[in-house]
């Protein structure tokens, strides 16, 4: 910076130069063309959407166990009743199936009928919820 040779007659226009950043032109909307908003409402959106592991899947897939549409909302249901209950590792029980759910992750770990268990015992839980 040369001020030297008089260039600035005030303070003010020195400020003006070198000290007002420029406006950044600042929109609402990212290049996708939507808002922050609606980006942290689809994320939060898709966080709530319940997965399930590749351990569950198989166990689903062998054992011919479809779920239905109300039974998959009941339990994701379940599954949320359980996380805001601090819930980490919960048994989900919907009608005669049997979930073990990872509630933090939001991830179905295993799934099974009830009538397969060996005398009705699950471990590695920390709570159950019945829907």
């Amino acid at each position: 910076m040369n001020i030297s040779n008089n260039q600035f007659l005030s303070i003010e226009q020195l400020q003006d130069t070198y000290l007002k950043q420029q406006k950044v032109s600042r929109s609402d909307k990212t290049p996708q063309g939507m808002s922050f908003e609606e980006i942290l409402q689809s994320q939060q959106t898709q966080g709530s959407a319940l997965k399930f592991s590749k351990h569950a899947s198989n166990r689903l897939s062998d054992r011919n166990i479809e779920l239905t549409d109300a039974q998959l909302e009941r339990l994701n249901d379940g599954t949320k009743k359980a996380g805001q209950k601090g819930i980490k590792e919960s048994l989900v029980l919907v009608d005669k199936l049997a979930f073990i759910v990872n509630t933090k992750n939001n991830t179905v770990i295993t799934a099974m009928e009830q009538t397969e268990t060996d005398e009705n015992i699950f471990t590695n839980i920390d709570g159950a919820v019945i829907i």
